[in-house]
């Protein structure tokens, strides 16, 4: 970073934001161009960037989003088919009440935009005997009002016989959670801003540099953007825009996805037959075939660390294999499927899994949003939300969010 030519980090966060959009409204601006003064420039479009520019400008704020890959691009966090969203989170009643949140907005902008966007499969989350972490969940579920069953081995197996449950003795069931469609959920967010008049644009931008007062950011075709305010929700790519911060504190770890088909005519696999599922026992959960994508299937435990602007998006022989091995267990009728499609996308863990959302310690201008740690998709809009009321108001960060508890060692503690 530190060379006699500024270098640029293409910082496509959780998702980007031009496919699809207007070419008047995402074309990038012309080299040399000085932007316009904004209140807030958001640096990254994804589940986090792109919520958050839309509630700052509810809120009134000229507001520009930035970033430098299409819209839920193959790089991004925020890209992909799918993405769980549930309510179950252990004894946290935070990521609870915020999953509670986000899934109406999810749900209000489907109606909005009329797309398609949530598919309300329910979730059923695995157990074994007196596990701690689901006797939590079931706990806050009871405390919090929210619709759940709690089934024994004889009903999972009398409702779900195309499930082979093994060492599974009973399981929470949540009806009304389910998938969302996470690449088109993210392109409709970023819609949606731009027709209530957030500016979208894609560059790279220059790592900012100094101390104090950020005040502009350059782009990488000799533009510049200025603005009250900055938002950097770079997901993978926070490491690479603060090295010095966040190098050693934000994680991008390598995922592997795969999805199977099942057999000709075989709807057990499909909602409403086949529910989301999430067995953390074994680290591992899955989706049913949604609109014919194929059963996904992806395991839930930390890969190795992953450039997501280089990394090849080829998953391999031995996580094939592993992820072959535990469907024939617990999916028997699915032995023989064949792969039908896989995807590589990568986590940016946090060193316990909570979320990042703080300002940058030497920026009285910059705020920071990131750490999805694989389970932030579900909350963009409540994370969205949060930070723009933060930057309306100046209210205090939740101490779980804030940089100072972010460590350089993983020790997993959210799920």
């Amino acid at each position: 970073m530190r060379t006699g030519r500024r270098q640029f980090i293409r910082t496509a966060g959780a998702g980007a934001v031009a496919a699809g959009l207007a070419p008047a409204l995402t074309r990038p601006a012309p080299a040399g161009a000085s932007a316009r003064g904004y209140d807030v420039a958001v640096i990254g479009a994804g589940a986090f960037g792109a919520w958050t520019a839309w509630h700052l400008r509810r809120a009134g704020r000229r507001v520009l989003l930035a970033d430098a890959y299409g819209s839920a691009s193959s790089r991004a966090s925020s890209g992909g088919e799918t993405r769980v969203i549930r309510m179950g989170y252990g004894a946290d009643e935070l990521y609870t009440r915020w999953s509670q949140r986000s899934l109406a907005l999810w749900k209000e902008l489907a109606e909005a935009s009329g797309e398609k966007l949530f598919h309300e499969t329910g979730v059923l989350w695995m157990a074994r005997g007196e596990d701690r972490l689901t006797l939590d969940t079931l706990a806050t579920l009871q405390r919090l009002g929210i619709r759940h069953e709690r089934l024994g081995r004889a009903e999972l197996e009398s409702r779900w016989p195309q499930i082979a449950f093994g060492p599974v003795t009973w399981a929470i069931h949540e009806p009304g959670s389910g998938a969302l469609l996470a690449r088109r959920a993210v392109q409709a967010v970023a819609r949606r801003a731009v027709r209530e008049g957030v500016e979208v644009r894609t560059a790279a931008v220059a790592p900012p540099r100094g101390q104090g007062r950020l005040g502009s950011v350059s782009t990488g075709n000799g533009g510049t953007v200025s603005a009250g305010a900055f938002v950097f929700a770079c997901g993978p790519w926070l490491p690479k825009v603060f090295p010095d911060l966040l190098g050693e504190r934000i994680f991008p770890t390598r995922q592997e996805v795969f999805y199977f088909g099942p057999p000709p005519g075989d709807a057990r696999f499909a909602p409403p037959a086949m529910p989301v599922w999430a067995d953390f026992g074994e680290e591992i959960y899955g989706l049913p075939d949604i609109e014919s994508k194929g059963f996904k299937v992806a395991p839930d435990r930390h890969g190795p660390p992953f450039d997501p602007d280089a990394g090849e998006r080829v998953v391999t022989a031995e996580g094939l294999a592993r992820v072959r091995e535990f469907v024939s267990r617990r999916f028997p009728a699915l032995q023989d499927a064949p792969l039908v499609a896989s995807e590589v996308c990568q986590y940016e863990n946090t060193s316990n899994g909570d979320f990042l959302i703080d300002r940058h310690p030497d920026f009285d201008d910059v705020w920071l949003a990131g750490g999805g740690s694989g389970h932030g998709f579900k909350h963009g809009p409540a994370v969205g939300e949060y930070l723009a009321a933060r930057i309306a108001d100046g209210a205090a960060v939740e101490a779980k969010f804030s940089l100072a508890t972010k460590q350089k060692a993983q020790k997993r503690t959210v799920y």
